[in-house]
């Protein structure tokens, strides 16, 4: 509370202490130096997770058989035959928690907004919005406290749809598949400039970041005068708060030393800055992931969460040969036209994970690549999506984790196993102790 007679406007607080350190350089701090050497004896962990919408033909996914090392690969798993050894595929995992039975239309938006959470989303168009803090939030608690930017999140969509966007639904539940608390969604980015500039400044080489921190640390010390300035004209309540935003702006202090210590035996790879989006998609998700290797990479993050598209998407691929809306072909009734169309969809997005895959495989990592290191999870919020339910759900785990997944297997599971187990699981993985998330019993101790 302000008790001064002229009140504080909130503008002002804004210009003098917020603007002047923006987000962005938060974000776009080089590699921070890790508490544990990072060594090739020692790699750290990475975890990411990307996500399809609409469901898949399951039949044409799931392998056939009670799971082991000698299944057959299927038709959407093709892409991926090649990492096969690094692969496991996840059968029998259902995220029952976003079921209502009682809520009737709106079947997307629930799958999608609590699929990393397994919670049921609050039904609202308004601001009252609330799900679930998701498993890849949990791991950038842990994993992201030493790097600049705690977790990275992509889209090949638009991240400004507004009001309703399924059945009373805001669409802030299909805008955002991370949420780092369950009322506060994480926005994800489509522009490639912008992720890189969050990544890597305007630069994009080391003699340019240095320069650009020695800037941020003189803003610093000049925003901190300000604030003591301030504080004076501030009641007990606002006192506090300035204090934890000074706690933040001290945090900063600490990265940006961090960094500093880092560049000269973990510099950043040299990288070109992005135009902006492209105009093709294939083109557009390439070069999106392109930037995950590159954070992934420089350790500027080790969490992501990237979106093939949005749930409900109804885009089109002509350059595969599908003319017809995604949504409208998930919607196949077992005509087989329609089965052929939404499995080429199915294939297509699978491939281009496949292509992020191989970069990683063929990135170095410590002793050994950047593949051996990190988990990507690959999947969907529905099973079938001419069921619409969250059942059985398709899910592809590619990567060594630093020696803690071992690769070629089918698990299959008992039917409608939490999927959230699989969360809680991977988090153990990642050196990140969760004892449950929503409707989770325990440890896939086999996997």
């Amino acid at each position: 509370m302000i008790v001064t007679k002229k009140a504080l406007p909130r503008r002002t607080v804004l210009r003098g202490i917020g603007a002047t350190i923006a987000l962005p350089f938060l974000d776009a701090m080089v590699p921070a130096l890790t508490a544990t050497a990072r060594t090739a004896a020692n790699p750290v962990p990475r975890l990411g997770f990307v996500y399809a919408p609409n469901g898949m033909f399951l039949p044409n996914f799931h392998p056939v058989g009670p799971g082991g090392r000698g299944y057959a690969i299927t038709p959407i798993l093709k892409p991926l035959e090649a990492y096969r050894d690094q692969m496991v595929v996840i059968s029998g995992l259902s995220n029952s928690g976003v079921v209502s039975p009682n809520e009737g239309g709106g079947v997307h938006t629930r799958a999608h907004g609590g699929w990393l959470s397994g919670v049921l989303p609050k039904r609202t168009e308004g601001a009252d919005i609330r799900v679930g803090k998701t498993v890849d939030q949990y791991a950038a608690d842990v994993l992201g406290a030493e790097t600049s930017l705690r977790s990275l999140e992509l889209t090949t969509e638009s991240n400004f749809t507004v009001g309703n966007c399924e059945n009373g639904y805001s669409c802030t539940y299909q805008n955002s598949t991370s949420w780092r608390t369950p009322t506060t969604p994480l926005p994800h980015e489509r522009d490639p400039r912008v992720v890189f500039q969050r990544l890597f400044g305007d630069g994009g080489s080391v003699e340019a970041r240095l320069a650009e921190m020695q800037t941020d640390r003189s803003i610093l010390d000049s925003v901190t005068e300000s604030i003591g300035r301030i504080e004076r004209r501030l009641g007990l309540r606002d006192r506090s708060a300035v204090e934890e935003y000074l706690d933040a702006v001290r945090e900063i202090e600490r990265r940006i030393q961090r960094a500093e210590g880092s560049n000269a035996s973990n510099p950043l790879p040299t990288v070109a800055q992005p135009a902006g989006v492209p105009e093709e998609y294939d083109d557009h998700i390439t070069l999106l992931f392109d930037l995950l290797v590159l954070a992934y990479q420089a350790d500027v993050t080790r969490v992501s969460c990237t979106q093939m598209a949005r749930e409900l998407s109804g885009r089109t691929y002509p350059n595969i040969g599908v003319p017809e809306s995604h949504h409208g072909v998930s919607h196949h009734q077992l005509d087989p036209h329609n089965i052929e169309q939404y499995t080429k969809i199915n294939t297509h997005h699978m491939s281009l994970f496949a292509r992020l895959i191989e970069k990683m495989h063929n990135t170095p990592d410590g002793d050994g690549t950047l593949l051996d290191h990190t988990i990507m999870l690959y999947g969907t919020g529905m099973g079938d999506g001419d069921h619409h339910t969250p059942y059985n759900l398709p899910i592809t785990l590619v990567g060594g984790g630093c020696g803690q997944l071992a690769g070629g297997r089918h698990m299959q599971y008992e039917l409608n196993t939490p999927f959230m187990n699989l969360g809680v699981t991977l988090l153990d993985k990642v050196g990140v102790h969760v004892d449950r998330i929503s409707d989770s019993t325990g440890l896939l101790e086999d996997l």
